[in-house]
This record gives C-alpha cells, sequence and structure tokens, in this order.
C-alpha cells in the first residue's frame, strides 16, 4: 500500500465534493455537475480504501460493485446500501452523455450531496480505524 496515493485519492474525493458543495449554494446550481461530482467523490472514497487494502478493482464507475469489493474487507461497507449511496452510480454517465438528458432536481442534488458527505464519514472512520 502506497500511503500517498490513498491520501491523493482522499484529496480527489474531497474536490469533488467542494465542487458539488460550492455549486448547491450559487443562484441556479448545475444539478447534473453536482449530482456527478457527488457520484465521483463515492467513486473515490471506496476506491481509496482498496488502495489502502491493496485491493485492485476493475476500471468502474459502479458504487455497488466497489462497495462489494471493500466489503470482503469489511462486511460493514454493506451499510452504504441503506443511505443510499447505489443511487448515485447513474450519475457516472446516464447524466452526462445519451440522447435523453436529465438534469437532477435541486432536491435530488441536496441528496447527492448528503449521501456523499455519509459515505466520506464513513470511509474516513474505517481508514482511520486502520492507522491512516
Amino acid at each position: 500500500m502506497n500511503e500517498d496515493t490513498v491520501k491523493n485519492w482522499i484529496a480527489k474525493a474531497e474536490n469533488d465534493l467542494k465542487i458539488g458543495k460550492d455549486e448547491i449554494s450559487t443562484e441556479k446550481p448545475a444539478t447534473d455537475g453536482i449530482c456527478f461530482h457527488m457520484q465521483q467523490c463515492v467513486e473515490k472514497y471506496l476506491k481509496a480504501y482498496l488502495i489502502y487494502h491493496g485491493r485492485e478493482f476493475r476500471k468502474t464507475h459502479d458504487i455497488a460493485e466497489l462497495i462489494e469489493l471493500c466489503s470482503e474487507i469489511n462486511p460493514e461497507f454493506k451499510e452504504l446500501y441503506k443511505i443510499g449511496a447505489v443511487e448515485l452510480t447513474d450519475y457516472a454517465v446516464e447524466v452526462r452523455y445519451g440522447e435523453e438528458i436529465y438534469f437532477p432536481t435541486l432536491e435530488e442534488a441536496k441528496e447527492a450531496i448528503e449521501i456523499a458527505e455519509k459515505v466520506k464519514k464513513f470511509v474516513k472512520k474505517k481508514l482511520e480505524e486502520r492507522g491512516l
């Protein structure tokens, strides 16, 4: 495990969270961008946890797949299903591309931020328990 690599993934996750939180406070928030960055935040936190534990993963934006990999290390990661983390997966690609453009509501964007904050807290606690 390369601790610097883990910290870099966390820093990138934090930047995604900051972008979303900053944007939500604007007059006309870009809800699609906010939701995309919250998905990215959660994805990067989960990947940081996997990297910390020396686990390989394929290139994916699938939050459920990442939760399952993390659950192999610590079954408590299944709790992330209860907070709706998997719902963010659709914001990775579907919101950004395709023939059917979708703009999440302001409420959806706020909920995405809440989910990302909860995942951040959860993963950071698990990393701290392991000495990071």
